[in-house]
C-alpha cells in the first residue's frame, strides 16, 4: 500500500501556525507533496524544516517569498531532481521529484496565470515545456520498472464538473479552452490518469480550493485544481481518494485542502 497526500500550503510559515504541523503528525501518508511553501530553509523552524520521521526534498524560487515545492517521504529517496531541464524554470521553485523503489513522485506548482498579462504567457511557456517532459519521465520510469505520480496545484480545472462557477469563468485563467485542451493532452497523448476523477467519475468536484473572499468556502463554491496525475499502472491500483476539507472556515490552515490517495499493492 502507498498513501500520498498533496497540499498547497499557501505559505508554510503561516500554515505551521494554523494547524499544518498537527495535520502532518496525524497523517497516515507515506509521501506528502507541498506547494507554495514560500520560504527558504533558514526561515523555517527546525520542527517545520525537518519534521521528525520525514526526509525532505525541496525546490526554492530564486525570487524570495515566491513559489516553493517539497516532497516529504518516510523512506529515504534514492534520488532527487529539481526542475525538469528547462532553464527558465530551473530556479522557479515549481517542480521537484523523488525516486523511490518503485515509483517517482513529484510535487508541481504550475503557474496560475492571469489573462492578458505576462503571467499568462509564463504559464503557457511552462505548459509547452512540461508536456514533453511528462512523456520523457513516463518512458524513463517505465524502463526502470517504475510508475510516476505528479501531485500538486495544476491550476487548471479540466471540466465543468471541476469548478462551481464554470459559466462565469470561461474566460478566466484556469478554465480557458486552451488550458483545458492541454490538460486533456496530458491525459491523452502523454498517457497519464487523473486519479481522483477516475475514482469519482460522476460527481461535481470534489473541490480542493476555495477563495478566502466572500462565502466561497461556506457555499462550497470551489475549484478542483489540486490533482494526483499518475501513469496508468499506478492509477489502476488506486483504491481511495479523499479531499480533507476542513469542517469549518475557521479550521482551515490553507485556502486549499489536502488531497489524499491510497494505492494498493501491485
Amino acid at each position: 500500500m502507498l498513501t500520498v497526500s498533496s497540499i498547497n500550503v499557501n505559505g508554510l510559515r503561516a500554515a505551521a501556525k494554523k494547524g499544518y504541523l498537527e495535520w502532518l503528525s496525524a497523517t497516515a501518508a507515506d509521501v506528502v507533496c507541498l506547494q507554495e511553501v514560500r520560504a527558504e530553509p533558514g526561515q523555517l523552524t527546525e520542527e517545520v524544516r525537518s519534521p521528525a520521521g520525514w526526509h525532505v526534498a525541496s525546490a526554492h524560487s530564486s525570487v524570495k517569498g515566491r513559489n516553493g515545492v517539497a516532497v516529504l517521504t518516510r523512506a529515504e529517496p534514492l534520488a532527487v531532481r529539481v526542475g525538469f531541464g528547462v532553464a527558465e524554470f530551473e530556479e522557479s521553485g515549481r517542480y521537484v521529484e523523488v525516486e523511490l523503489a518503485d515509483v517517482v513522485v513529484a510535487s508541481l506548482y504550475l503557474p496560475s496565470g492571469d489573462v492578458g498579462t505576462p503571467r499568462q504567457d509564463e504559464k503557457e511557456r511552462f505548459m509547452a515545456a512540461f508536456l514533453p517532459y511528462l512523456v520523457e519521465l513516463r518512458e524513463k520510469a517505465a524502463a526502470d520498472g517504475r510508475e510516476v505520480l505528479v501531485c500538486g496545484d495544476w491550476n487548471i480545472a479540466h471540466r465543468e464538473a471541476d469548478l462551481k462557477a464554470w459559466k462565469t469563468n470561461q474566460k478566466s485563467s484556469g478554465f480557458l479552452p486552451a488550458e483545458r485542451e492541454w490538460l486533456g493532452r496530458v491525459f491523452g497523448e502523454a498517457r497519464y490518469v487523473d486519479v481522483v476523477r477516475s475514482l469519482h467519475p460522476d460527481v461535481t468536484g470534489p473541490y480542493t480550493w476555495w477563495s478566502y473572499r466572500g462565502k466561497a468556502f461556506d457555499n462550497d463554491s470551489g475549484w478542483r485544481i489540486d490533482l494526483h496525475v499518475a501513469t496508468e499502472g499506478l492509477a489502476g491500483r488506486a483504491v481511495s481518494a479523499v479531499v480533507e476539507r476542513a469542517a469549518t472556515y475557521g479550521e482551515r490552515w490553507s485556502d486549499h485542502a489536502p488531497v489524499t490517495v491510497t494505492f494498493g499493492d501491485a
